[in-house]
């Protein structure tokens, strides 16, 4: 059995396969349309939407010569983007094609009622279509090579009727009716170039066929460039002298623009040509849409996303002959039982957004600086190209109407149900952008941890306490703070806020005492804050709301880091969004929550800086750099290992995992005591992480979430602690309090 498809198809076909799938409805139905939206200026809107066009044809070329594989348009985005994406790109562009392919047939029947000189009925038009339908599915089953040279003389036949069209009727062209015809400023416009807009898609068609065109470094971006071109500029002549040679009430009567034109400047003969370069130009669409999207199954079964059977090539003609079979069935029943022009403004909704998604799919590949990717082409002023291309792809999409958006909306859930439910369980890949964005995330960590661990800045510590603190959580406060030390020239401001009753009288700015307490000579004594290069400085500050005091102290000092104890019995205060929870959200700096277990009272259990292991747990994407300097720093003290515990998904896929153990072994090298790592597959992360914490005397976390949803579900973090039997040390990152919606994506969905 034939393994691959041949690379059959040079520079001559690929050209007439874009123009055929481009000059066919565009011309020959769309005209008398747009020119009721926009009159004369529709001659412009042709001009505006090729040059739209433009960002996703060099974006489309630089993807297909490096990924020269049939499919096009699904496998690019389903590489770069992920096979969900993939999914709705390679379901809809398909749908999308057979719309415009059975739309085109339709479309070329009313010219040959036109050259008949009488009416038909509907079911003989539908009966015409059809056979046409059946004609162009049966050469696309005996092969591409067949199809190529059926195209190139389709393609050839057109373009010299319409070349005689364009010199015998130039001449009795009326300049009244173009008056304003490049006028930007006449309403309807973009409404008008979004309607013409789906008259240009086939210029990218020819990448679905990118496995069977030989010299595709050459000759792909070559044949779109020149495809596009040309048909812009044949566009652009033919509208104007349709317009500039038939009255405006007649063109906007007639289904058969261009033979009413012709029959006003060409005479019978000239009619005659005309519809039969609109039956050839037509039949050619309809024939590049069944080649095109013929190849969206067979690329999709590749990839497990449909059944295996679209992927087998006919024995005989080497052709994928049950993926033609299919999307022929489908054009004949669009033909026989829907209203075609309706559902193909629909579809080309949905070509506008996959246009938005190449020229996205550029930027992930390129941002992302994926491994492999090695395009022979380089589309030209990135990104700007590409977000050209975008903005214009969007401002199109809301202004051609509510239906063709909803429609699209469709398309895409239904494409997103077929994936959850069909292709989901039977693959294990993601995106590379997806891979090389969690890589380039961890090395971005990576470079800040190392940069924490270097840095000769001083690192200002406050270690708030109060009067409710015990003796011992005073002790492990400032221990804690004093182990930074070994790894950082650390300052280190042991403060004990006092509340006081308010008084009416009372002076507005807080008491304060520098005197130090025995408890903290003792801590001293007894090596609680080892070495001679750690200042300690302690303060009493006496005001009526501590947690305020906190903040503004920590403000006005500019401490880098906040020790402070965690309550574990302070729901009520949680719930209504005071004391912890307001410093987390209110600090100017990170903040450390020391937690003793649930029984801190207990002489056997070690204490927070006696841990013989201590597990430290990446809570939102990767770890946070104080979180590792502090859990070093408390190891090397007390001669304990790491042991780095990360939460995946149990179904993540396997690329996932090898980049979150990548980052590991990175960090390991970064911290100077013994680690080890593990990556746990599972879909409660608190059971998951609660189960590797295992032995280890004391947990390192973090607080993910502040707010109302924190207060009533309760945080990661939070619920982490209190469900192991350890001693925890929780990290609040200032800069990550209120994260963007990039990056909590990039956290919760991509890393972690």
């Amino acid at each position: 059995m034939p393994t691959g498809l041949k690379r059959d198809l040079g520079l001559p076909a690929v050209v007439a396969i874009s123009i055929g799938a481009m000059v066919g409805s565009g011309i020959f139905i769309l005209p008398a349309l747009a020119y009721e939206i926009a009159g004369s200026t529709v001659v412009l809107a042709y001009l505006l939407a090729g040059l739209l066009v433009v960002p996703a044809a060099l974006s489309k070329s630089e993807m297909a010569t490096a990924m020269p594989e049939d499919g096009g348009t699904y496998v690019y985005i389903e590489r770069g983007m992920g096979p969900l994406m993939g999914t709705i790109a390679g379901i809809g562009t398909w749908f999308s094609l057979s719309f415009k392919g059975a739309l085109a047939l339709v479309g070329g029947v009313p010219y040959l009622v036109f050259a008949l000189g009488r009416d038909l009925s509907s079911g003989t038009v539908t009966a015409i279509a059809l056979g046409l339908a059946v004609v162009l599915i049966l050469v696309n089953l005996l092969g591409s090579d067949v199809t190529g040279r059926f195209q190139v003389a389709i393609v050839a036949v057109m373009l010299a009727a319409m070349t005689w069209f364009v010199a015998g009727s130039g001449f009795a062209v009326e300049g009244s009716r173009l008056s304003g015809a490049f006028d930007p400023g006449t309403p309807g416009l973009l409404v008008a170039t979004g309607a013409v807009f789906v008259s240009y898609a086939g210029v990218t068609k020819i990448a679905s066929v990118a496995e069977e065109i030989e010299n595709p470094s050459r000759n792909i971006p070559l044949g779109m460039m020149l495809s596009l071109g040309f048909t812009t500029l044949l566009y652009v002549l033919l509208v104007a002298i349709l317009v500039g040679v038939t009255p405006g009430d007649v063109l906007t009567a007639t289904d058969a623009p261009v033979a009413v034109a012709a029959e006003e400047t060409l005479g019978a003969l000239g009619v005659a040509a005309v519809v039969a370069a609109a039956l050839l130009a037509l039949v050619s669409t309809a024939n590049a849409g069944v080649l095109s999207a013929s190849r969206y199954p067979f690329a999709m079964a590749r990839d497990n996303l449909v059944p295996a059977a679209f992927e087998r090539l006919d024995p005989r003609f080497n052709t994928p002959s049950r993926a033609v079979t299919l999307t022929g069935a489908v054009i004949l029943v669009l033909i026989a039982f829907v209203p075609i022009l309706q559902i193909a403004k629909l579809a080309s909704a949905f070509q506008i957004l996959v246009f938005v998604l190449v020229n996205l799919a550029v930027i992930g590949f390129r941002e992302g600086a994926v491994e492999g990717y090695d395009p022979d082409f380089v589309a030209p002023l990135y990104p700007w190209l590409q977000v050209a291309g975008i903005v214009g792809g969007f401002v199109l999409l809301f202004t051609i109407g509510t239906i063709p958006l909803v429609g699209a909306v469709l398309i895409t859930a239904g494409s997103m149900v077929w994936y959850y439910v069909y292709a989901r369980s039977r693959i294990d890949r993601e995106g590379v952008v997806r891979t090389s964005a969690r890589k380039n995330v961890g090395d971005r960590a990576i470079e800040e941890t190392e940069a924490l661990f270097d840095s000769e800045e001083p690192f200002d510590v406050l270690v708030a306490i109060t009067e409710d603190t015990s003796p011992a959580m005073k002790r492990e406060l400032v221990r804690t703070a004093s182990d930074i030390g070994r790894l950082r020239k650390t300052a280190i401001s042991v403060v004990e806020f006092v509340d006081v009753p308010q008084q009416m009288f009372a002076e507005t700015h807080p008491s304060v005492s520098r005197e130090n307490p025995e408890w903290l000579n003792a801590v001293r004594a007894d090596g609680g804050t080892p070495g001679t290069d750690i200042d300690v400085q302690y303060r009493r500050i006496e005001s009526e709301h501590s947690a305020q005091s906190m903040v503004d102290y920590a403000t006005y000092e500019d401490h880098d880091l906040l020790v402070m104890e965690r309550d574990r019995a302070d729901f009520h205060t949680r719930l209504f969004g005071k004391g912890s929870d307001w410093i987390l959200e209110n600090a100017p700096c990170d903040v450390l929550l020391v937690d003793e277990g649930p029984d801190p009272a207990s002489k056997d259990r070690p204490g927070v800086n006696d841990a013989s292991e201590v597990a430290v747990v990446a809570n939102r994407g990767p770890y946070d750099p104080v979180k590792l300097l502090l859990a070093d720093s408390i190891a090397e003290e007390a001669g304990a290992g790491i042991h780095l515990l990360q939460a995946v998904p149990a179904d993540a896929p396997e690329t996932r995992r090898q980049t979150i153990e990548a980052y590991h072994d990175r960090l390991i090298s970064t911290l100077t005591v013994p680690t080890r790592s593990t990556v746990i597959e599972t879909d409660d992360e608190i059971t998951g992480l609660t189960r590797f914490v295992g032995d280890a005397e004391l947990l390192v976390t973090g607080v993910d979430r502040t707010g109302l949803t924190a207060r009533l579900f309760g945080r990661p973090g939070n619920r982490l602690v209190d469900s192991v039997d350890a001693n925890a040390v929780m990290v609040k990152s200032h800069g990550d309090r209120n994260p963007g919606l990039l990056q909590r994506f990039l956290m919760d969905h991509v890393f972690g």
